[in-house]
Formats: structure tokens, sequence, C-alpha cells
């Protein structure tokens, strides 16, 4: 297939010098492109996908819009290239991009800001990709970007929703050192754990359920109301914070724009469905807090927190999670995503891993030399995980200076 490079003119101007990019371009012999620099220009588009295509949740409409008012770097761009069919013209599907400046240079990016597990473009249906067709279409949505200097996406899974991720075909795609944990649900909600976890996993739930009953009771408690967020989300905040002071490690809820965007999308889920968060209460107390996306059959486990002092020798965290496998069953839901990590407990569980993959690549002698740079970084990082005893060094150093900064 023939590639034809094309530079797009805005035709019609947005509120807040925002542009719209209105004319599909023929950017090669399988499909055209068009760009988009607002989410409103794309919403009708977007909501259909988002109902009747194959995306993950961390592409609802409504998590890219907290994304785009709450967290867009100042003079970041939006960029959401629609990828059609060039015959007949159909959408094939979305790919939510935004450029920002990164140390005298540009860099096109998924549109994340550090909320998004999985850079995955929303499709039109469950229709195969090759890696012809993938390299195509990605040679369109290049037509359609502004000048930048390197691409770099991170977090690319293999497949969403059982149908290949495009992104994922591409020849400049590698393995990253990141993999993402899940476990594929089915039967009789009663026995799920018992089915499909492992016995060792199974054993230690039921020993701590039994505990905390005899505390004097325990209760699965989802937030149904604004109030009810503010109050669980409040404890989630203070859980995670105080954990990881105590360990001596990093946390995006440090950021107070951070903590503004989770906390208006459990909001917003409350309309929709789209964000569920529930507490595991003892008698009164909260023991643990766990953040959900929910989306096409599949929950996504986000941020869980948890309060030990409360209920020694007993895994509030573990509790809830496995409390909540059996909810997301009884409800229907086919899959249970653990999200990016190599925790120890995910495996203890009996989830399956799969390594996600990146897209780094510079366009420009800037942009090769930050590819390289950031190359040289992947490559050290991924030296040390791969010693245990060099690994353990590190982050004891790094828990060290951060208990020292407060």
């Amino acid at each position: 297939m023939t590639g034809h490079a094309v530079q797009i003119a805005a035709m019609t101007d947005l509120p807040g010098g925002q542009v719209s990019h209105p004319t599909s371009v023929a950017a090669n012999d399988a499909y055209t492109a068009k760009l988009h620099t607002s989410l409103e220009a794309v919403r009708p588009l977007w909501l259909r996908l988002q109902e009747s295509g194959v995306c993950t949740g961390h592409q609802n409409y409504a998590w890219a819009e907290g994304i785009a008012t709450r967290l867009l770097p100042e003079g970041a761009e939006l960029l959401i290239v629609e990828v059609g069919d060039a015959t007949t013209g159909e959408p094939r599907m979305l790919v939510p991009l935004m450029r920002r400046r990164a140390f005298h240079h540009w860099v096109v990016e998924w549109l994340s800001c550090g909320v998004c597990d999985y850079s995955a473009p929303l499709l039109a249906d469950a229709s195969p990709w090759t890696r012809q067709s993938a390299q195509a279409a990605w040679a369109a949505v290049r037509s359609a970007l502004p000048p930048a200097d390197r691409v770099h996406i991170v977090g690319i899974p293999r497949q969403i929703q059982g149908v290949a991720n495009p992104l994922a075909l591409l020849s400049a795609t590698r393995d990253s050192i990141q993999t993402t944990f899940g476990l594929a649900i089915d039967g009789d909600p009663e026995t799920v754990l018992k089915r499909l976890c492992r016995p060792s996993f199974v054993k230690e739930f039921g020993k701590d359920w039994r505990r905390l009953e005899r505390l004097g009771g325990v209760e699965l408690v989802e937030a149904g109301a604004p109030a009810e967020v503010d109050r669980i989300f409040g404890e989630l905040v203070r859980m995670r914070l105080d954990r990881f002071r105590e360990l001596g490690r990093f946390d995006l809820l440090t950021q107070e724009n951070i903590v503004d965007f989770y906390r208006n999308a459990a909001v917003h889920g409350l309309l929709d469905g789209s964000v569920r968060l529930f507490g595991l209460l003892v008698g009164e107390a909260l023991i643990a807090v766990q953040y959900l996306l929910v989306h096409q059959g599949t929950v996504h486990a986000l941020l869980i927190a948890m309060d030990q002092g409360v209920v020694p020798n007993v895994s509030p965290g573990l509790a809830i999670m496995g409390r909540l496998i059996g909810w997301a069953r009884e409800r229907g839901f086919g899959y249970f995503d653990l999200s990016v990590g190599n925790q120890s407990y995910k495996e203890h569980m009996g989830a399956k891993g799969s390594v996600l993959v990146e897209l780094c690549h510079g366009f420009t002698m800037r942009g090769s030399v930050a590819t390289t740079a950031i190359e040289f970084r992947r490559r050290a990082e991924a030296f040390v995980r791969s010693s245990p005893r060099l690994l353990n060094a590190v982050q004891g150093t790094m828990r060290g200076f951060r208990r020292l900064r407060g």
C-alpha cells in the first residue's frame, strides 16, 4: 500500500483557540485520517464506538473528558485522530493522543496523563486486524498529526476485549517492563473464588473473612451518592498516603489535581455506573477501599487502599478484592482486571499476566536523542528488576530518600 503524507489545514475555529479538521484526507490506499483537536467535535462518534464498538474502560468518554479538563499540561494539545475506511468512508477507529513540550522538543503521547493503565484505540467493531492493516492505519494517523520530534506511547495491551490491538501489531513496538494481570471469571458466583483462584488464596480469604465476621460483622458497601463518594474516597486517599509514606514510596495521590480527577470521575460514575467505589466495613470502621472502572463485561480494579491497623493479622486488601470478584460475577461480568504491576498478591490469587508493549520512536535528531536516553533508562531499570537483591537495595535507598524529604 502506498502512503501519501498530507498536511491537513484547520477548517473551523472552536472556543479556546481549538480547531477541528472536518475533511477526511486519503492518507493511503486503505485508510483516511481526520484530525480533531477538541473532544466535543468527536463526541457523537466516540460515544457510538464506546457503546457498540470495542474499547477499554480507560477510553470512556467521561474519563477522557476529565483528563482533558483537569490534567492536560499547560500548552499541551488534544489530537484525536479518526481513521476511516478509504473505500466505504466508514469510521474504523479513534486514536486519542496529545502533543506537549518536553525538554525543548515536541512529543506525541497517549491521552492519559498518568491515569490510564491502557493505551488502546476505540475500534468500530471486532473485525480482526493484521500487521499490514495496522501499519496502514498508523500511517494514516501519522499523516494527520502536526509536526513532532518523537512519539512515546506506553501501556499498550496486546488485545482489546479479545481483539488484536492494532497499536500492538506495529513493527516499531517492543515489550515494556510493565505487566498487567487479570482473571477470567465465569460460572456460579458462590463458587467463583474456589474454582478459579489458587487454593492458598481461597483458604486465606476464608480464614480472614470469618475472623472479620466474628468482630461484629463485615459488610461490603458501595458509594451511592456524592456525599458517600466524598467520605469513602477521602478514606482511600488517607489510607494510601499514610501507607505509602510509611513505605517511603511515591503515589500520584499526593497531587491535588489527580485527587480531584478521581473524585470527580467517581461522582460522575454515579450516573452511568462507569466508576464504582466500594468500602469494606467492620462494625463502624472502614478497613479497605477499592476504586473500580466498569466497561463491556470487564471490571478494572484501579486504586486500592487499606488500614491494616484496625484488624491485626488480617489482609483487608485481599478481603475486599476477593469479595468484589464475587460481586462482579453476580452481575454477569466476565473479566476482573487487576491492573498493571507485579505485586505478589496478584499471582497469589491466580491471576494471569500479560506483558504490555510500548511505541517509542524519534522523528527528528532531537527526538532520536531523547528516545535513546529513554531506552537507556528502560534497560537500566530492566537490569535492576532482574536482580532481586539489587532491586531491594535501590528501593530501600529511594524509600530512605523520600522519608528524609517528608
